[in-house]
């Protein structure tokens, strides 16, 4: 009976003979791979996490998203992805109007709505309207310094919100009004 060759003699590869078929399609498939890789069309292939059993979560000693979160990086990523953040800063803007107008303009000129980048603001007079319609470049420029570029790109400014003589279904067109009531 032969005896079996020993595990510590080592057969030269030489002496080892290989499957030319099997070889040749390794070869043919490492080449595509290399050409693959030099292209970029080889993505890494992404670790899966094991299943935590019975749902236990456990903590470790990297931060993680179970952790306890600041409320204003919750509120900041909540805001940013639903697309609020300029409408946010603008009504910070209505409500730190005083200190960035001054004072005695605060006073007589209101933000009263933002849409599509386009400001309104009311006026206490038509003296006011006037003074602020002078003003608008300088006021456009301090509140895209305060919002960002392009936040505002149009202040409309309006008189004060006046009586109307208009009664009723039919009324004239360029009519001069109730001339005769004031004596």
């Amino acid at each position: 009976m032969p005896e079996p060759p020993d595990s510590s003699e080592s057969v030269p590869e030489s002496d080892v003979e290989h499957d030319k078929q099997g070889l040749e399609l390794a070869k043919s498939l490492a080449a595509r791979l290399k050409q693959q890789a030099a292209k970029g069309g080889i993505m890494p292939v992404k670790r899966r996490r094991r299943p935590r059993i019975g749902g236990a979560q456990i903590s470790s000693a990297r931060p993680d998203d179970r952790d306890p979160q600041q409320l204003t990086n919750t509120l900041g990523r909540l805001m940013r992805d639903q697309g609020w953040e300029v409408d946010v800063a603008v009504h910070g803007v209505m409500a730190r109007w005083p200190s960035i107008v001054g004072p005695e303009m605060a006073e007589h000129c209101k933000p009263e709505s933002y849409d599509d980048t386009v400001l309104t603001v009311r006026t206490s007079s038509t003296a006011w309207k006037v003074q602020l319609d002078l003003l608008v470049p300088q006021l456009l420029f301090r509140l895209n310094d305060e919002l960002g570029d392009g936040t505002v790109t149009q202040v409309k400014v309006l008189g004060p919100n006046t009586y109307t003589w208009r009664k009723g279904p039919r009324t004239i067109r360029g009519g001069r009004g109730p001339r005769d009531t004031y004596g």
